[in-house]
């Protein structure tokens, strides 16, 4: 009885009315955060939807009797379509009557000879029409076509980014950060102090409202969408918004040859075209080879000029086909076939040119013999920025892989001219049942990790190297374009479809490109990293104010007995909010290496930074309630005894310093010497003036605060920025430690810290992404730093066997290289093989 009575005299407050204050205001702050974070979310969905719709493909379809042009997504069975020349199928469809179709189903089947359809037979939705024209009847329309049914088994897996994780992990440590400091609160205050219910209450309130990052999930998705629609207005369509973090870590791009470092246009070089007619030149052999040409699906118009072209009849025709019709002599032959076979080295495809004199001038005569005039070399030349492009994303740390289904010495030809480097493979070396067995020693893991490209690439293969990289701790990009290469867009960390994707493509992907070509990429690779930095600011801001809430004011509330008002911890909560919000906006250098989240930088950066700020408001409490120091040295009024002018004091403090500490986290060097976003800096003003001018004028009697005047706020702002220059001191001395440098002269480890649970690759892909750099001649050794600090035994045998792994690979491809030509050049030109040894080892 005599405990139950102690405990009803120190609650005698237990019954006065609830804070109807404190209930608007977190109410009002869940819904301003749930509101941004839908209309940002909302504009960059209905932005990207905007461009995807543009990108929908269309059909003729008969409604009412009337043929009218619609989009091929409200088709239905029954439906009558019209496809011809260049029409992608839009659905399941059975022919009509009428002539036969040319099909290419190479985007379903992989198979690239197009296939003759008749009335009666089906076509295939995503497959393209090669030649003719017809009518047919929809039978079957999205997931049900065999179109569809392949993109649902791709969509049917789940993965889960990187980014839920780490927002996860954050959210975790948060709260368990919060979890601790309320217990702690709880066993002192009620057993051990006897504090009044209702006053401890308030307390684990303070540390609810002003430590849970209530604004982290809009902040971040805020920015994502912001960023999302700059990417959109770049040419690449997010439809995941986290793939956005995942490509600002993406240290791997396995690119499309065609179309996307190529012009997918077939195109003569002029400087090696050879002449072997007489009064002939390179224009000559041009100007022949089209007239000789021809064009499917040609008109009357059409067949009428091209059949009318002039006296000379041209042909233009396979090698072996024009030597026979010319009639070469043995040694113009030999010389012919030289001329090819060094064509064929250098992956360019050979074009034979011959005329023949008709002086009768009527396509029924004979005429006279056929003349040699002679051969044109056929690339697809790449794309004018391509080169450029490669140097900036090696530059960048991203690794750009070539993948062709082409020829191997056409794949090397290419990279020979974008200066990609010759370190090329047949994927069915590597991947196929009879491996190479020049390189069958060398684990595949490793070869395709150092390849430049591959060449002979089926969809198939591309799946393969891209779960090997995976494996290898890689972020990995892939571009594709057809059906077949959706399993690999699904399994890459960043899908992205290319330009004229087939919708299949476009559903495996993260990323949608509306632009050709790979620069369109790389922007989007900055774009992302400028985003992802945002992001990381704010994450580490995130848990330093959630560490100097708790501590802080678990430590006023213990050993002072202070009971800080819960409102007033929301208003800095609400003015936070707002001005965090312009980070998504906020001026940031994107990453020069691939970026990613780095748990144990924001975590000790977090815990340092916020218990410096918490200690801070801990001294200042000091000063301003224990002592006369404010008074004595400033001659202000003391407040010591003043709870509602301590709550005032505190609440400023606390509020200028808590947001000026985002200009800590945002900057890489000096915090005073990195401009931020003008959004944010007017953000930050607006929000600090109305943070004064509540501490000076305010009298609210329910929140248990009352106004200390300017001369008090004059001395809080001098104190807050006497204590904000050591943060970025302490941001320094943080990142040194983490380095690894700090721990150098106490252990041989080279790095302070070392994570299990490793979301990004750290380290690991910068010292990779700048062997890469190295590699292609962008940035030159350092060899004078590579062993200036302590290097232990162990780090230089792996630094010796990894060098030796890379001279083993070298000699093993210069052989197969060897190998290769030496059997292709002595069939083509029947060299002596000696002689073919001495060139190459010369």
């Amino acid at each position: 009885m005599d405990a139950l009575e102690r405990l009803k005299n120190e609650n005698i407050d237990l019954g006065k009315p609830p804070d109807w204050q404190d209930f608007i205001g977190i109410l009002a702050l869940l819904v301003i955060n749930s509101t941004i974070s839908f209309i940002e979310e909302n504009n960059a969905g209905n932005a990207a939807a905007a461009l995807m719709a543009g990108l929908a493909p269309k059909t003729k379809v008969l409604r009412d009797g009337k043929w009218t042009e619609e989009e091929a997504a409200i088709l239905v069975p029954g439906d009558i379509i019209s496809i011809k020349l260049g029409d992608i199928v839009p659905a399941d469809a059975r022919l009509l009557d009428g002539d036969p179709l040319k099909i290419d189903q190479s985007a379903l089947t992989g198979e690239s000879l197009p296939v003759s359809k008749n009335p009666g037979d089906e076509v295939f939705s995503g497959s393209t029409v090669k030649q003719g024209e017809l009518e047919a009847v929809v039978i079957a329309t999205g997931v049900h076509t065999f179109f569809g049914k392949a993109a649902h088994l791709v969509d049917s897996t789940n993965q889960e980014g990187h980014f839920q994780k780490v927002l996860t992990a954050i959210g975790n440590f948060c709260i368990c950060s919060i979890a601790v400091g309320m217990v702690v609160e709880v066993i002192i205050m009620y057993p051990i102090q006897h504090r009044p219910y209702r006053n401890g209450i308030d307390n684990l309130l303070v540390l609810l409202i002003g430590g849970i990052p209530i604004a982290m999930p809009t902040v971040l998705s805020v920015t994502m969408a912001i960023g999302s629609h700059r990417l959109s207005q770049q040419g690449a369509i997010t439809k995941r918004m986290t793939a956005i973090e995942e490509m600002a870590g993406m240290d791997v791009l396995c690119s499309d040859k065609t179309g996307t470092l190529t012009l997918n246009k077939l195109t003569v070089d002029k400087s090696l075209i050879e002449v072997f007619g007489k009064n002939a030149d390179k224009d000559t052999v041009i100007l022949l080879g089209a007239r000789a040409s021809r064009v499917e699906n040609q008109d009357a118009i059409d067949a009428c000029i091209v059949g009318m072209l002039g006296d000379p009849r041209e042909a233009r025709d396979g090698i072996k086909e024009i030597i026979e019709l010319c009639r070469l002599r043995e040694d113009v032959k030999k010389k012919v076939h030289a001329i090819i076979g060094k064509f064929a080295d250098r992956g360019l495809r050979s074009l034979a040119v011959a005329q023949q004199e008709v002086p009768e001038k009527t396509k029924e005569s004979s005429g006279g013999p056929w003349q040699f005039v002679g051969l044109l070399p056929l690339f697809d030349p790449p794309r004018h920025d391509s080169a450029e492009t490669i140097k900036r994303a090696l530059h960048l740390g991203v690794n750009v892989k070539m993948i062709t289904g082409d020829q191997l010495a056409i794949g090397k030809e290419t990279a020979r001219r974008l200066g990609m480097g010759s370190n090329m493979y047949p994927s069915s070396s590597l991947l196929g049942d009879h491996k190479d067995e020049s390189v069958a020693a060398i684990p595949v893991e490793e070869l395709i990790e150092q390849a430049d490209g591959f060449a002979g690439v089926f969809p198939e293969h591309k799946y393969e190297i891209v779960k090997i990289l995976q494996e290898r701790k890689h972020i990995c990009g892939m571009t594709g374009d057809g059906v077949n290469d959706a399993p690999a867009l699904k399994k890459a960390d960043i899908g992205i479809a290319v330009a004229d994707a087939t919708d299949a493509a476009r559903g495996a992907s993260d990323i949608v490109l509306t632009e050709p070509g790979l620069s369109v990429i790389v922007s989007a690779v900055l774009t992302s990293r400028s985003i992802f930095q945002r992001m990381k600011n704010y994450t580490i801001y995130a848990v330093s104010i959630t560490i100097r809430i708790v501590f802080g004011f678990l430590l006023i509330a213990l050993i002072w007995k202070f009971d800080f008002s819960p409102f007033m911890v929301l208003i800095i909560a609400i003015l936070n909010d707002g001005t965090i919000m312009t980070i998504s906006k906020d001026r940031v250098k994107p990453s020069p290496l691939p970026d990613s989240w780095k748990l144990e930088e924001i975590f000790v950066t977090g815990v340092v930074l916020g218990t410096y700020l918490a200690l801070m408001t801990v001294v200042f409490f000091w000063a301003a309630h224990g002592s006369d120091f404010f008074t004595e040295k400033f001659g202000v009024r003391s407040i010591r005894l003043n709870p509602d002018e301590l709550t005032a004091a505190v609440y400023l403090q606390v509020s200028i310093v808590s947001q000026a500490l985002i200009f800590v986290t945002r900057s890489r060097s000096w915090s005073y010497f990195e401009r931020p976003g003008f959004l944010l800096i007017t953000a930050f003003i607006v929000a600090q003036l109305i943070a004064t001018v509540i501490a000076v004028y305010a009298n609210w009697g329910f929140a248990r605060m009352k106004g200390i005047g300017w001369g008090w706020a004059g001395v809080i702002w001098i104190y807050s920025i006497i204590f904000y220059i050591p943060l970025d001191i302490l941001k320094f001395a943080i990142r040194y430690y983490l380095s690894g440098r700090a721990w150098n002269n106490i252990t041989e480890n080279r790095t302070a810290f070392t994570s299990k649970k490793d979301y990004g690759k750290e380290e690991r892909e910068a010292q990779w992404a700048i062997a890469q750099r190295t590699l292609h001649g962008l940035d030159p050794p350092q060899n004078e730093h590579t062993f200036s600090e302590r290097t232990n035994y162990r780090e230089l045998s792996e630094i010796a066997e990894q060098a030796r792994k890379r001279a083993e690979v070298a000699r093993l491809r210069e052989l197969h290289t060897l190998k290769g030509h030496v059997e292709s050049v002595v069939k083509l030109k029947g060299l002596d093989i000696d002689t073919i040894q001495q060139h190459y080892t010369v």
